[in-house]
């Protein structure tokens, strides 16, 4: 029994086994774990949304756009560690391994750093900018003063989550996100239904639970003391390591500030419509967070199962296992839309009393089903490209994406819809011009896979640990 339990939170070397098998088993623990991230934001919404009313679920989802374009820092050495620690993991280079991941966190203290002193001071004119109705104005800067004060939580959190995901222990990063979860769903009730916080309350919550995760994946990684060594020594900024992270992850850090930037943009827009439509597309995005979340999980499953095995020079399983974890991935995400197409209403009115707020949530899940399954392939592929340490063309297409057909389309088919009835236009081209840029990023995405420019790309020849 202590062997099985040794195995099961131990690393997954995912160079030898079947690839599908190994590719699944990291996954599923992943995906769980991703679920129970979503959680965060959708019990947020759901408890302001019942307790305090719809302009308090809107005003939290004003705020996503820019705590997503605060967290850009974190996503680049997100993105480069997850690299470097699963190709050097599969490399089996011990002193590599160790000084990358002391690397990652001294890069992610001065990150969070930035981002507490920054974030409070540009709330309330970036939501001023936005167009936020004054109604939900004040909601809005309270909780994003209150979650940026506490960024360094969830800085470390995310990325020591991702170190242990990218050394194949995505069970301990499950356990201390489940953790995470049920303290964030406890707090969020008894601050806002009990002591009545409101909004601020459940910021507060969200940053104390991500503290904790944070204390137990730190606690976790200085006990793995059989695979790298996280001495004070490795700790302390080291150039090379640093500038390794650095290139490796700021196109994907580049990425999301201009995609980021984009669902500013856009959510300016949404703001247009009034707290009715904006209301609605929180509901929307909390709902879509959960049918995403296969793509990204197997999209960062096949990161590190790509890293690891380049690293040990095995492209013969990363090109078979990208073919059947892709389409096992489509299958998954067409099954879950189907389900949201019979269920949908049924979801929808878990988060508001009103009826007009459930329809025009269901009616914006529709126009989008058809873009999950394309989804799967942009994340599968682009997953196999940053773990071979190609992080460009992926930027280049999620910039391509976002920047020239989002957000032109939003606005063009928005303003092509304007009538004496619908004089902000018909707010329902806001999805349609979403799913088309999935649809597109998935065909783009194949042919920059197949073209192959990605191969080669491995950091380090595999060595002996």
């Amino acid at each position: 029994m202590k062997d099985f339990f040794k195995r099961l939170f131990g690393p997954v070397d995912m160079t030898e086994g079947s690839p599908v098998k190994q590719v699944l088993i990291f996954t599923i623990p992943m995906l769980i774990g991703n679920f129970a991230q979503q959680m965060y934001s959708t019990v947020d919404s759901i408890i302001v949304g019942r307790f305090v009313g719809d302009n308090a679920l809107a005003a939290v989802g004003s705020a996503a756009p820019i705590v997503n374009l605060m967290l850009v820092l974190f996503i680049g050495i997100s993105v480069g560690a997850s690299v470097m620690v699963s190709q050097y993991f599969g490399a089996r280079a011990r002193e590599e391994l160790s000084r990358s991941i002391g690397s990652c966190i001294s890069l992610t203290g001065l990150a969070s750093l930035i981002v507490m002193i920054a974030g409070p001071l540009i709330s309330r004119p970036l939501l001023k900018l936005l167009g936020t109705p004054e109604s939900i104005i004040d909601w809005c800067t309270w909780y994003l003063i209150i979650l940026f004060l506490g960024f360094a939580g969830t800085g470390y959190y995310n990325i020591l989550g991702g170190v242990l995901r990218g050394l194949g222990d995505s069970i301990s990063a499950l356990i201390y996100l489940l953790v995470a979860t049920v303290i964030n769903i406890i707090l969020d009730y008894i601050f806002v239904a009990w002591f009545g916080l409101g909004v601020p309350g459940v910021a507060l919550a969200t940053i104390i639970a991500q503290i904790v995760s944070a204390i137990l994946s730190i606690r976790k990684l200085m006990k793995m003391t059989h695979l790298f060594d996280l001495k004070l020594d490795y700790v302390k900024p080291e150039w090379n390591y640093s500038k390794r992270l650095i290139n490796l992850g700021l196109p994907a850090g580049l990425t999301q500030a201009i995609v980021s930037m984009s669902m500013v943009v856009v959510q300016s827009l949404t703001n247009s419509f009034g707290e009715m439509c904006i209301a609605a597309n929180v509901i929307v995005m909390r709902v879509d967070g959960f049918v995403m979340l296969p793509a990204f999980s197997f999209g960062a499953a096949m990161t590190t199962f790509a890293g690891q095995n380049i690293g040990a020079n095995r492209m013969d399983r990363v090109l078979k296992g990208t073919r059947n974890i892709t389409f096992v991935a489509m299958g998954i995400s067409a099954f879950l839309s189907l389900l949201i197409f019979l269920f949908g209403r049924n979801l929808m009115g878990i988060f508001t009393k009103t009826g007009e707020l459930v329809e025009i949530s269901y009616h914006v899940m529709t126009i989008l089903l058809v873009g999950y399954v394309a989804m799967e392939v942009t994340q599968c592929l682009s997953g196999v490209m940053r773990g071979a340490g190609d992080t460009m063309t992926p930027m280049w297409i999620s910039l391509f994406n976002s920047v020239v057909m989002r957000v032109p389309l939003a606005y063009g088919l928005v303003a092509i819809t304007k009538t004496p009835d619908l004089p902000q236009g018909n707010f329902f081209m806001m999805a349609t011009s979403l799913m088309i840029t999935w649809v597109c990023g998935a065909f783009i995405t194949f042919i920059l896979y197949k073209i192959g420019r990605w191969k080669g790309k491995g950091l380090v020849p595999a060595k002996e640990m």
